[in-house]
């Protein structure tokens, strides 16, 4: 039994009648002000032994153990003794608090030290500490002024020395051997910290100890015992750190991160940043291009690492073009097509041509079909204008031609569709600028109702009429898929305002072309002979697909991912991860349906399964990126709930056990409203992550990290 106790003094006072927010907060800190003269003035009654400032605004305190007393009784005798309340659900020996820094210890009694001396294990525990009580500087100093509760500099110094030995001696006694490419990863991770907002403090270890080990995974080889011995501990027992590395090891592979990327730059003895000028968000890597199927491997080949995805991005709407007569069951039951459409975006000069070459090669087999249907009615046409006045009107071809120009008008675009017969049509355009021109007004401001249409690619019927011969009318059923290639001011202009409300955005699979602002030219290489026909048999093999195609692996790994993310956006009050979570999804699984098409497996490969999380993790991060903070506009000016889409932190997993809404407000925007704050927390109670204590307090249930 130990001969002290812990106990943790947090107040959350409920606002009186009438009293407003800054009455509040003043008597809240009144309170802070008065407790440690309280405490100090009953130490030596309640045998303190140490007082700090805890990091929620309240105080923790260590006192002697009372021994006819059992746990719970000793917190309580203590309480009565001061006349303040102690947490309750940090009664229990297992729970435990964190110290603080050294400005924040305001009472420390070198007796601490000395408790369970009787013991010889904890004795040899307790050497440590006992070198810094019989330290020179703290021995001479007046019994007074060790016990005061201005702590002395000079033992405050020594606290801090002492402090960083035990940070730094968890670092290296894991890591100091362990190297990445000669760089030892106890650099890597000092360095991370100075380019990421410095070390993780009590309430936000676990969110910055899982982006930490996101980042590291991919230099430690995706391996959880690599991770558990670099990673730094910050307080945490093993337990919860293989919860962390667990959960960080399971998000899709995205190779290394920028800031990595930058940090192995810095430390290497080149200094010359890995990747070079081609590093970006999403690099991936030689071993991820032979997990891919036919076709899309051979179409990264003689393409830098870095636009893997832009290139993959670009081509995905044309290999659904080609695999239009397949249907597949969704996760939530309906029936769906594959309409897809992607922009790739990024600076001018970029390197965007990349793709080009990609979706030239994609497209070989339609432009050849649609060059001869293009003939057979141009002839038509010179026909119809050279026929005599009595003779008989040529019969109309109505020839299917799939690939049209991105600003073809809507009429012809009507005509089209009719001639397809439900079959998808494609468009590919080299500058979104002139398709955001020539879609501003008018009729053409229509065609971005199609574009949403034809996403959803099921009964989606669109048709215009017309009392002329010289416009098209009719009803047709929608399916129209579409790549387009622009600088990032142009999807900016052309997602705005409704665009971004209306759900178009949602439906886009953008890419982002790398940053290459000066950096070096990038070197492509060039595609053999054969690599070029293995890319002509994939479409071969897309286009040979009919029917139902049943992707029951396929279906379950999507349904995981975008629930994770429901609780994810839930949890933070994330509106904007939410709303694009959902269509994020679709487009995952629709192309880990033509990747299960290319590789002509019996059933979903996990190399399927692991692309189709990784696109629409990719998609989600990319829309949030772009579109977030117009689409975040829209929903404050609603008096929406949401957050700013760079914030990732977790409010839930910030609250304490026990907490109140003035609690979550105050981890949220001082705009955010008082009913969405309370509509929050009942969908919490409805997903049974907490239960209601009385008529202002909440309490977390015990199975929440199981959520």
């Amino acid at each position: 039994m130990s001969n002290t106790v812990g106990m943790d003094i947090d107040w959350s006072p409920s606002p009186l009648p009438d009293e407003g927010e800054e009455q509040l907060a003043a008597r809240k800190e009144e309170w802070l002000q008065k407790v440690p003269e309280l405490v100090l003035s009953k130490k030596d009654e309640l045998g303190l032994m140490m007082l700090e400032k805890s990091a929620t605004k309240g105080y923790h305190l260590v006192f002697r153990r009372r021994p006819e007393l059992s746990q719970e009784e000793n917190l309580r005798w203590a309480s009565d003794l001061l006349g303040v309340k102690f947490d309750e659900n940090a009664k229990d020996i297992t729970r435990v608090f964190f110290t603080t820094t050294a400005s924040e210890l305001l009472f420390l009694s070198p007796q601490l030290f000395e408790q369970g001396e009787e013991n010889p294990e904890i004795k040899v525990q307790n050497s440590k500490f006992k070198k810094v009580e019989n330290n020179s500087q703290f021995s001479t100093l007046p019994l007074r002024s060790r016990d005061s509760l201005a702590t002395p500099s000079a033992f405050n110094s020594q606290l801090k020395e002492d402090s960083q030995l035990t940070t730094d001696s968890k670092l290296s006694t894991l890591n100091s051997e362990l190297k990445f490419r000669g760089i030892k990863y106890s650099e890597i991770i000092k360095d991370y910290w100075n380019r990421t907002g410095g070390e993780p403090q009590e309430g936000e270890r676990n969110v910055k100890l899982h982006k930490l080990a996101v980042n590291l995974r991919a230099i430690c080889d995706n391996k959880k015992e690599v991770l558990m011995q670099v990673m730094p501990r910050y307080g945490l027992s093993e337990t919860e750190m293989a919860t962390i590395i667990d959960s960080a090891c399971k998000e899709p592979p995205k190779g290394i991160s920028k800031v990595i990327q930058a940090i192995l730059g810095s430390l290497s003895p080149s200094g010359e940043p890995e990747g070079g000028a081609d590093s970006s968000l999403f690099t991936l890597n030689s071993s991820f291009k032979k997990s891919l199927p036919i076709g899309l491997r051979e179409s990264l080949s003689g393409v830098p690492e870095s636009m893997y995805m832009p290139v993959l991005c670009s081509v995905m709407p044309l290999a659904a073009t080609y695999a239009d007569q397949v249907e597949v069951e969704y996760c939530d039951g309906e029936m769906q097509g594959m309409g897809l459409m992607s922009i790739i975006h990024g600076e001018q000069a970029s390197g965007k041509s990349v793709c080009k070459r990609a979706v030239n090669l994609w497209k070989r087999q339609f432009d050849a079909e649609d060059a001869l249907a293009r003939e057979k009615e141009e002839e038509w046409v010179e026909r119809k204008k050279s026929r005599k006045a009595n003779e008989k009107l040529p019969e109309n071809p109505r020839v299917l031609i799939r690939v049209v120009p991105v600003t073809i008008s809507c009429s012809t675009l009507l005509k089209r569709m009719k001639n397809a017969k439900g079959r998808t049509l494609y468009s590919f355009g080299e500058e979104l600028d002139t398709l955001r021109k020539s879609n501003g007004a008018g009729s053409w401001s229509s065609k971005y109702d199609i574009y949403r249409m034809a996403f959803d690619c099921k009964d989606s019927e669109w048709g215009q009429d017309y009392n002329s011969d010289q416009a098209e009318s009719g009803v047709v059923k929608v399916a129209y898929n579409w790549t387009m290639l622009g600088t990032n001011g142009a999807v900016r202009k052309c997602f705005k305002g409704d665009n971004v409300e209306n759900g178009l955005s949602s439906r886009i699979l953008l890419a982002e072309m790398p940053d290459t602002s000066f950096g070096k030219m990038p070197r492509y290489g060039r595609r053999s002979a054969e690599e070029e026909a293995r890319i002509q048999e994939a479409v071969s093999r897309l286009r040979s697909y009919k029917g139902f195609v049943d992707t029951p692996r396929l279906r379950k790994t999507i349904a995981e991912w975008v629930e994770e993310k429901r609780v994810e956006a839930l949890k933070d009050f994330d509106m904007v991860k939410d709303t694009y979570r959902r269509r994020a999804a679709v487009i995952g699984f629709r192309c880990g349906v033509i990747f299960h098409l290319l590789s002509g497996a019996p059933k979903e490969t996990k190399a399927c399964l692991d692309f189709a999380w990784m696109m629409a993790e990719y998609c989600l991060n990319q829309q949030i990126k772009v579109f977030g903070e117009a689409l975040q506009h829209q929903y404050v000016d609603a008096q929406s709930e949401c957050r700013r889409y760079g914030e990732n932190s977790n409010i839930f997993d910030q609250l304490p056990p026990v907490f109140t809404a003035d609690d979550v407000a105050a981890l949220k925007r001082s705009d955010i409203p008082r009913n969405s704050i309370i509509k929050i927390i009942s969908r919490w109670n409805r997903d049974g992550w907490v239960q209601k204590v009385d008529a202002k307090t909440w309490s977390k249930k015990k199975s929440d990290n199981d959520k």
